[in-house]
This record gives C-alpha cells, sequence and structure tokens, in this order.
C-alpha cells in the first residue's frame, strides 16, 4: 500500500489566470485569479487539503473588491479588483485548511506571471517545505499593485498569473491529481470525473462504477476474460462476463426472476461449473420490475431495489447499463437513452454495449412492469435500433445473449492494471 501511495498520491493547490485589465483614460483595471485544489482519499485514510476562506485583508489608495467576483468554494477561490491609479493595491487572504487525516507538507511553489511591467504580482504566507499538519490551517496572501513607476498608459493592458502549490503527504509519499482513490483487489485506483475509468456512483453512497467506451477493468475469471462492473461499499466485486451464451429468460414465460428458468441453470450447471467459484460471494440483487421509458434513473434504481433476491450468478440491471454511460447528458435515463435508440451515439460511450454481437440483443435482470412476461434488454442494431428496451419484440422464451454476473469476494487480492493487455488477476 504505501509503495502505491508513494507513487500515486498526489494532491495540486492550483492558482490559475490571474488577469488585469489596465485602461488608463478612465484609471480602471480589472483583476480576477483562480486558486483551484483537488484532494485524493482512500480505504484507510484521506488526504484532504481544502479552501475553507478568502477575504480581503488590506488595499491601498482607490483599489476596491469586487464582490460579485469573490467566491470559493472546496477547491477554487476567485476574486475580483479594481485599481484606479498607480500605488493602488490589495491583498487577498486564501485559508487553506487540513481536514483529512494525513499531515501534508508543501513541496513545490511554482509561479508563472506574463511579466507585464505595470502589473506585480506576490505571494506570501505559505513556503516551500511548510507542514500543514492535520487539523491546522495556512494562510496564503495574493497581492496584486498597480506599479507606482507608471507614469504613462502601457502598451500592455493584460496580465497573467498562475501558481502551482504541491502539497504531499507528511512522510513523502505523493497524492495524484484527480481527486479520491479507492482500493480493488488491494490495489489503489483512481476515481475520476470525466472520461474513461472508474467513477463515485452518484446514486448509492461508497459505491463505485466503471463507466466509459473502455475503461480498464478487464479482469480474469475463471480463465475467462470478465469485467468489473463496480466496487461495492463492503470492497467485493460485481463483475460480468466479457462474452456470452444464448439462453431463454424463462421457458414458462413469467418474468419472475425467483423462479426463471435461467436462474435456476445459472446457480446450478453454471454454477458448478466454474474452478473459482470459491471466491463468489452470495449477494442480494435487486430484481424489482420497472417503468419503460422512465425519465427518474434514481426511481428506476428504487423500483429495481423493491424486491430483491439472494444468490451467487445473475445479469446487469438495466440501470446499471445506464450507470455506464459517460453521457449522461443525453443517454442517463430510460427515455433518454430509448429516445436517442436510431441512433449509435450513446452506445460509442458505454463499454458494456460492445460485449453484444451485431444483431443480438442481451438479457437484463429486470423485469417489466407492463405485464408478467416482458423483461428489459440490450438491443444492437435490431431493425435500427439500439440501446435500452422493453422485450416487446423479444420473447423471454427466446434465446438470446446473457452475460453471466456475480459477486468476488472483498478478501481477493488482484495483480495486473486492468487493462485489456494486462487485465486484473486473482492472485489468492
Amino acid at each position: 500500500m504505501n509503495k502505491r501511495l508513494n507513487r500515486t498520491n498526489r494532491n495540486y493547490i492550483i492558482m490559475g489566470l490571474c488577469a488585469i485589465l489596465l485602461i488608463m483614460g478612465i484609471g480602471y483595471a480589472a483583476f480576477q485569479s483562480q486558486l483551484k485544489i483537488s484532494g485524493t482519499s482512500n480505504i484507510a485514510s484521506n488526504f484532504l487539503v481544502k479552501i475553507t476562506g478568502i477575504e480581503v485583508s488590506s488595499k491601498s489608495g482607490g483599489a476596491a473588491d469586487k464582490p460579485d467576483v469573490t467566491t470559493y468554494n472546496d477547491t477554487s477561490a476567485t476574486f475580483g479588483t479594481t485599481l484606479q491609479s498607480p500605488g493602488d493595491s490589495i491583498t487577498y487572504d486564501i485559508t487553506i485548511e487540513n481536514q483529512g487525516t494525513i499531515d501534508a507538507v508543501l513541496k513545490t511553489i511554482s509561479k508563472t506571471d506574463a511579466s507585464n511591467s505595470a502589473i506585480l504580482f506576490e505571494t506570501s504566507g505559505v513556503n516551500e517545505g511548510d507542514s500543514l499538519n492535520v487539523g491546522e490551517t495556512a494562510t496564503m496572501q495574493v497581492k496584486v499593485t498597480y506599479n507606482s513607476s507608471v507614469t504613462s498608459q502601457p502598451a500592455d493592458l493584460d496580465s497573467t498569473l498562475k501558481v502551482d502549490l504541491t502539497y504531499e503527504q507528511g512522510n513523502g509519499s505523493i497524492v495524484e491529481p484527480g481527486g479520491e482513490t479507492t482500493t480493488i483487489g488491494g490495489q489503489e485506483v483512481e476515481v475520476v470525473s470525466s472520461g474513461d475509468g472508474l467513477y463515485a456512483d452518484e446514486f448509492e453512497a461508497g459505491r463505485y462504477i466503471y463507466k466509459g467506451a473502455s475503461p480498464n477493468n478487464y479482469i480474469t475469471f475463471n480463465n475467462e476474460t470478465w469485467r468489473i462492473i463496480s466496487v461495492e461499499s463492503d470492497n467485493s466485486l460485481k463483475i460480468m462476463r466479457n462474452t456470452s451464451v444464448l439462453a431463454a429468460w424463462d421457458t414458462n414465460n413469467q418474468n419472475n426472476w425467483e423462479t426463471a428458468s435461467l436462474n435456476t441453470y445459472l446457480n446450478g450447471e453454471y454454477l458448478n461449473s466454474l474452478s473459482d467459484k470459491d471466491k463468489i460471494v452470495n449477494r442480494d440483487w435487486s430484481v424489482g420490475a420497472i417503468t419503460m421509458n422512465n425519465t427518474d434513473l434514481a426511481s428506476q434504481i428504487a423500483d429495481e431495489k423493491s424486491a430483491t433476491w439472494n444468490g451467487k450468478v445473475g445479469m446487469i440491471t438495466a440501470s446499471e447499463y445506464l450507470r455506464a454511460n459517460t453521457n449522461m447528458e443525453q443517454c442517463g435515463t430510460y427515455k433518454l437513452d430509448f429516445d436517442n435508440g436510431e441512433s449509435d451515439f450513446c452506445a460509442t460511450t458505454n463499454w458494456m454495449y460492445d460485449l453484444l454481437a451485431e444483431g443480438n440483443s442481451l438479457w437484463t435482470i429486470t423485469p417489466s412492469n407492463v405485464d408478467n412476461n416482458r423483461v428489459n434488454v440490450i438491443l444492437k442494431n435490431f431493425s435500427g435500433f439500439y440501446g435500452l428496451a422493453n422485450s416487446t419484440k423479444t420473447n423471454i422464451t427466446s434465446n438470446i445473449s446473457v452475460c453471466q454476473a456475480l459477486y468476488l469476494s472483498s478478501d481477493i487480492n488482484l495483480s495486473g492494471d486492468g487493462s485489456a493487455s494486462n487485465p486484473y488477476v486473482i492472485t489468492n
């Protein structure tokens, strides 16, 4: 763990773009700066350095704060100033607090500005090597001054300033930018907020899900390639097979998962054939029926959870398919995904879609509430349609694709990096 933290745990405080506009004819200057902080957390500890305040500490001459501009949150501070004549200045105090459980130290300070002689920038209050222990605060001063030696309007009316503060853990290990991390099979994995990768599940606290077209979520199980769907709040892994078999959902044409023929097969003959079945854990699976074409993913998830089944092998829920998409704005609800089904752009930002063969369909474990013989399926180029749909054209007695899913114990250890060329491998 410590070795991994030394390589991957870094926290950056970035103060970027301080822009000053000088119009000497009316004696006016506008100043704006942004300070950004991103912090990291992991299962055992939390590296959290954040902004907790910003205020004007001093000003001289005609300098004034712009309260409509000056704001802050956990990760950024923005402040604005008007300067009226040479010699005017204003100083802002930015309070930075260590609210985590790991002592921090300021490793480096890097500053870049546009070198406009009419605009002077100064920072003070924090120095390289300064400690910021748990519960402590530090105050950075940022001062902007209208150069008192200016006697005529400068040719350059703009200036920029960027300051990077790199905080390390107090023990010398480094926390990478990018927010928090979580543990997968004993390995620290970065949690992202854009692009392909592992995301915090906004609908279930403590849960992480893989999203995007091609995230590094490959894992070898039963000597086959599988994909990690999620890291659950108890650190167990939900995975699904990367290839499919053909089977009916229920040969008796009933959408009750408790009695479904596919359930009987998966948790009987199929489960008994697995070489690593000792790594599988029993779980409560969400098997509640949902409304087709609904517009509220949170409500859909609640409906799925309204009924549960306890077992070892199942399939993905309809909401897990939707949540695997990074394009939530256009594909993040049943209705959005369905309405955009005549094109394939929702498919290009969802790795689960590529598990389907062209012209095929994939069962989910989620019944439809339309009647008792409909479930939800994922379609691929089915009469020109792509994505999630009610099985109005696919009778549940039909043999279509099944990508088995199951939960792996939180006690497993993994090697590899999850890429297709170097998938995670269970080592114990």
